[in-house]
């Protein structure tokens, strides 16, 4: 496939060209009428008049209106592909009125940065979980040439190998990591750059630069949304016990330190045992404790 490059060519100055064309056909229009006059002068004298000078005003007009068709206008942000007989001869992208070969045929590219929110696709993870996730993607044209030559449409192309590129990312990695594993719930910025990386790769070839990607959706598929919701809910609920379990833990080991630091009272181990349940009910229990008063002694 051949390859475009831009090349840059800046035209003429349209100001210019426009005074050259109006002179023209102010001047052509003059000589016209004048000509005109002069051959009916001559007629009514019944001489014979010269057409030179009306064909010239004529040709004259002609010239003027075929320089004016030269003029176009370029405006901020904006690029005018120019091409002769077929040919790609350059890319104008100065703002304001400009003048080329009237030959030349010209289309206009816009070179604004601008977006798009993919549609959400329905893949499959790392770990074959069903998941849907869309995407937004900033661009803009980077060479002229290439967008306008290289595909049909360059805005068609780059949504379809967006949703291309987003199917790779989302197969590469898991919904949830594991171990500090890179996840696309858990790792948007990593998800992000190496979704632009992918996508700047597929559309290379067209001219366009990502700008920046976004992951703007992302939820498990309906039909496991429910069992993953429960799955989520029993994860939290386990990480809040180990956090409840290792903090009443430490307290009844703080609480032992300063018993026996401030020989405050001497507990065997059945005691202490008795003791650390005791606390660690207390502790980690969901309702408050009840207490119970022994009115005899410690070991009755």
């Amino acid at each position: 496939m051949q390859a475009f490059r831009e090349v840059e060519k800046s035209g003429v100055s349209g100001i210019l060209m426009l005074l050259v064309g109006l002179g023209g056909l102010i001047g052509g229009g003059v000589m016209l009428v004048a000509s005109l006059a002069t051959q009916a002068e001559l007629q009514a004298h019944h001489a014979q008049g010269d057409a030179t000078g009306v064909l010239a005003s004529i040709g004259a007009i002609i010239a003027s209106f075929f320089v004016l068709s030269g003029l176009f206008t370029v405006n901020p942000n904006e690029a005018v592909v120019l091409q002769l007989f077929g040919d790609y001869v350059g890319t104008t992208k100065t703002p304001g009125l400009r003048w080329v070969n009237p030959f030349y045929k010209k289309r206009k590219l816009s070179v604004r940065v601008w977006s798009f929110d993919s549609a959400r696709l329905k893949v499959n993870d790392k770990d074959g979980n069903p998941i849907e996730i869309g995407t937004i993607v900033v661009l803009k044209v980077r060479d002229t040439a290439a967008a306008a030559f290289s595909v049909v449409d360059y805005t068609a192309f780059v949504r379809t190998q967006a949703e291309a590129a987003l199917r790779i990312i989302a197969s590469r990695h898991p919904y949830d990591g594991h171990e500090g594993e890179p996840s696309l719930r858990g790792s948007p910025d990593q998800m992000a750059n190496e979704l632009k990386r992918e996508l700047q790769a597929h559309v290379d070839s067209s001219g366009v630069e990502i700008v920046d990607t976004k992951i703007s959706y992302l939820a498990y598929a309906q039909e496991i949304a429910h069992a993953m919701l429960q799955r989520q809910q029993a994860a939290a609920i386990i990480a809040a016990r180990q956090k409840i379990v290792d903090g009443a833990v430490g307290m009844v080991q703080m609480a032992l330190d300063r018993l026996d630091r401030d020989k405050i009272c001497q507990l065997d181990e059945e005691r202490k045992a008795q003791m650390v349940a005791n606390l660690l009910v207390v502790l980690c229990s969901e309702r408050s404790a009840q207490p119970v008063i022994n009115s005899g002694t410690i070991y009755s």
